[in-house]
């Protein structure tokens, strides 16, 4: 049976190839991490022809970047579902974003792995994806924002730059193995790094 190139056919078995190559993407990512996602292994992965990835998606970043849009990637609904408090103070307010944006990253190792590619290179795609992810975060943390006042005499934002690195770097060295540092990265080294927070924190007026 023929069939004209727009026909319904023929665009189920597109939006079928699209949807299989997307998933392959999100396999390789998991298991691979990025250095090992290319069109030669993501066409293998997904059981197609290499040049379909061109046809469909231009390449690999537009596999990734559909696969961004398709998920909750950028942790939004994972970080919803944390519990909030009513902070009594600036320090006890970053102590619950820290420790939220820690768990909502352990339980999402598929963007540990998009957060390593990000760290690793420099990418027009791989910006567009650490300012979605940063608006998130913003979002987030303006949501659940006690109506205090900033701390004086303190470098908020430094501080969250290094309280943030410092937690993706442990939820990252998570993903590949089970120590870090002379910490042993299971469920009580992660009760020792949350309350290695709690000392840092000290920084902020109580």
């Amino acid at each position: 049976m023929s069939t004209t190139p727009d026909s319904p056919i023929r665009s189920r078995d597109r939006a079928a190839t699209e949807a299989d190559i997307v998933a392959a993407a999100e396999r390789l990512l998991r298991r691979d991490g990025w250095t090992g996602l290319n069109v030669n292994t993501l066409a293998a992965e997904a059981g197609v022809d290499r040049k379909l990835v061109y046809r469909y998606f231009e390449g690999v970043e537009g596999v990734v970047e559909r696969l961004a849009g398709r998920l909750d990637l950028w942790l939004g609904q994972t970080l919803a579902a944390q519990p909030a408090t009513k902070a009594a103070s600036y320090r006890d307010f970053a102590r619950e974003m820290l420790t939220g944006y820690l768990s909502a990253l352990r339980a999402n190792p598929l963007i540990l792995r998009l957060l390593a590619w990000e760290l690793a290179e420099d990418t027009p795609l791989l910006r567009r994806m650490e300012a979605q992810r940063s608006a998130v975060l913003q979002r987030w943390t303006a949501s659940r924002r006690p109506d205090l006042p900033f701390p004086q005499g303190v470098d908020v934002v430094a501080l969250n730059a290094v309280f943030l690195a410092a937690i993706q770097h442990l939820a990252l060295g998570a993903l590949t193995r089970d120590r870090f540092a002379g910490v042993t990265m299971d469920e009580m080294g992660w009760r020792r790094i949350e309350a290695a927070i709690d000392r840092m924190l000290e920084a902020y007026p109580g």
